[in-house]
This record gives C-alpha cells, sequence and structure tokens, in this order.
C-alpha cells in the first residue's frame, strides 16, 4: 500500500519556511501572521502558486512584533527596533537560540549569556531581577543552568543516516523531538522508520504522541491508518483514515486505502465514494 512520508527539501535556501512553518514554529495564527505582513513587518518571497515563503529573520522579526505589540510598545518604537535588529540578525540560528522583549522603553535581545539594544547593537551589561516582575517581558523561556542546549540540527542528520544506520536516524529523531517537541515531521519519519522495522507498537506510540503534541496532520493520520491496518486494526485504520480526508479531502491514497477496506467490511457505499474521488483526484 502507498505509504507517505513528508518532503524534506527545502523550497528555497534564504526562504524555506511556509506560513504552515511559522503557524507551527511560533504559535501564530494565520490570520495573524498575514496581518503582520500587511502592516509591512516582514516582506516575504513568494513562491510556487504564490505562497509566501519566509526567511529565518523574517520568523524573529514576526515573532518580536507580536511580542512587542502585546507589551504596548508603540508601533513608532517596533518598526524601528525591528528594522536595526534585522541588521544585526544572522541569516542563520536556532530559533529558541534569541529570547526578545521590552525592557522599559528600550527592545532588548537575548543570545546566550550576551544581552544587546536591538534599536542600537549595543551590548548591556546582564541584568538582575526577575523577569515576571513587569520589568522585562521575555518572549521565550531561558532554558535553566544546568539544562543541556537542545540539538537544533539532529533532524538534518537523522534524514542524512536514514540510507545506511537506521539505528542512528531513530537516535537522532529522538534527539529533534526532545528539542522540539512539536517537531511533526520527525515524529512522522521515526514513526515511520519503526514500522518499516517491525516495531509496530512503538511507532503507533509515536504516531498517538504526535497527534498530542502537533496540530492535525494529512500525513501523520494516513502513516498510522496504515500502521493499524498492519496490526490488523481494521477499524482504527478507517478511522485514522477519516481523519486524514477531513484534513486533505484531496489525499487520493487515503480515498484509495479507506475504499478498499470499506469493500472487505461490506460497506459498499463508501467503498464506491472513496473509489470514485480516487479515481477523480488521480485524473488530475
Amino acid at each position: 500500500m502507498p505509504r507517505a512520508r513528508p518532503s524534506t527539501a527545502a523550497p528555497s535556501v534564504e526562504h524555506p519556511y511556509g506560513v504552515e512553518d511559522v503557524e507551527r514554529l511560533l504559535g501564530l495564527s494565520r490570520a495573524t501572521v498575514r496581518a503582520l505582513v500587511a502592516a509591512g513587518f516582514v516582506a516575504p518571497e513568494r513562491g510556487p502558486r504564490n505562497s509566501l515563503r519566509f526567511s529565518f529573520q523574517d520568523l524573529i522579526t514576526l515573532r518580536t512584533a507580536q511580542a512587542l505589540a502585546k507589551a504596548e510598545v508603540t508601533p513608532r518604537r517596533i518598526t524601528r527596533s525591528l528594522r536595526e535588529l534585522r541588521r544585526h540578525l544572522p541569516t542563520q540560528m536556532p530559533l529558541s537560540g534569541l529570547r526578545i522583549g521590552a525592557e522599559g522603553d528600550r527592545v532588548v535581545v537575548r543570545q546566550g549569556a550576551s544581552r544587546w539594544n536591538a534599536d542600537s547593537g549595543q551590548y548591556l551589561l546582564e541584568f538582575e531581577g526577575d523577569p515576571a516582575g513587569g520589568k522585562l517581558s521575555v518572549i521565550e523561556r531561558a532554558p535553566a543552568a544546568e539544562e543541556a542546549e537542545p540539538d537544533h540540527e539532529a533532524f538534518e542528520r537523522a534524514v542524512a543516516l536514514e540510507p545506511h544506520d537506521r539505528d542512528a536516524a531513530l537516535r537522532e529523531y529522538r534527539r529533534a523531538i526532545a528539542a522540539d517537541p512539536a517537531h511533526l515531521d520527525a515524529y512522522v519519519n521515526l514513526g515511520l522508520l519503526l514500522h518499516e522495522s517491525g516495531r509496530h507498537e512503538e511507532s503507533r506510540g509515536i504516531y498517538e504522541k504526535a497527534r498530542e503534541r502537533c496540530a492535525a496532520d494529512p500525513v501523520l493520520l494516513f502513516n498510522l491508518g496504515v500502521l493499524l491496518e498492519d496490526m490488523n486494526r481494521i477499524a482504527e485504520a478507517m478511522e485514522a483514515y477519516r481523519a486524514a480526508l477531513v484534513v486533505d479531502a484531496a489525499f487520493s491514497d487515503a480515498h484509495y486505502n479507506l475504499a478498499l477496506l470499506c469493500t472487505k467490511a461490506g460497506r459498499e457505499k463508501e467503498a464506491i465514494r472513496h473509489m470514485s474521488d480516487y479515481r477523480r483526484l488521480s485524473r488530475r
């Protein structure tokens, strides 16, 4: 049966993030993203089908704009600070590497042990006091001193390792999830790799955990359906395929697999409908 795997190739080296990536990574709604774009805080590129494509700097800018607006920083100050902030940002860095917020009337960036003023780029002395006391509004939780820095390159290493060292790839996917508990692609690839290795219960546990931590995704739900089918849990497999189609009604493989299972279950009308949808979508 057909199985799904997300593409790991970035559409653009400079602007690799789509609107869905921004929603997942920053926790912003699509409406908020488009409002910030319309306000001129970022100028994303246009990709296939006129889709918005964002750079790393765009993601930092979007996150900062929303947080500073909530901190009641004036729009004029936000615009000036963001313009200067972009000048000082590197082109690539893990998103958790920066913590940005309002301190008094200044926009302050914390990068590792250093702090600097977003308006001027001038480094600041380490602050003391309680950030929760209203003096500083921090966008992202600073890791505790005893915590190890998360490994943000684990997913890329896992993808590269898959063809020749599956055990190492499994370890790296788990590291990617530990670094980002909402890393959907890491869950999908890890679950699929466990499934293909015959570790069905482990695979199911990974998919279920992804359903708890990530937004509904048709590839994830489809892969879960294939797994459940291989485990002979037919009723649950059918529900997983149906859930995938709720998210993406044009997922032709889900229509096909569901049509076959409906036929075996004696659900002829539903089988005919899904097979008809599969053929219509395949012709497209």
